[in-house]
């Protein structure tokens, strides 16, 4: 049973947001550090990490692979266009799939795989503003 509650602190978001936060290819393809937070922000392009709709939480005890959704914002002018966008997010998403890879932190939770889960898609915001959405699967386990 304590493994349940264990899981209950993993959090996906938190691992990949710190990951993309220092990734230099993030910063590079993003035009500069500063630019990866859990909310839309400028300076543009921004990347936002997110829980997603989706994923695998299978009995709460071990390896489970939430959904984690990247959301690569332009500037609400319009720039850079969907092509650069969409180049952006999958550069990030690139970056994401290095975590498992990378030495791990005691007392962090093991991140042992990062996915896409299916889903690339173009979603500008209602007043024009141009984004790209990603689903990732990111197993991990307490």
């Amino acid at each position: 049973m304590t493994a349940t509650y264990d899981l209950a602190d993993t959090d996906p978001v938190s691992a990949l947001l710190a990951w993309l936060k220092k990734h230099p290819r993030v910063a590079e393809a993003l035009g500069g550090p500063s630019r990866v937070s859990g909310i839309s922000e400028a300076p543009w392009p921004h990347l936002r990490v997110s829980h997603g709709p989706g994923g695998d939480l299978r009995s709460l005890t071990w390896a489970t692979e939430p959904e984690v959704t990247l959301e690569a914002y332009g500037d609400p002018g319009g720039w850079p266009g969907q092509a650069e966008l969409r180049r952006i997010i999958l550069r990030c998403a690139a970056a994401a799939t290095e975590l498992p890879e990378s030495p791990h932190t005691p007392g962090e939770p093991v991140i042992s795989g990062v996915r896409p889960s299916g889903t690339l898609l173009w979603s500008p915001l209602a007043d024009g503003q141009p984004r790209w959405l990603l689903g990732l699967l990111v197993t991990l386990h307490p």
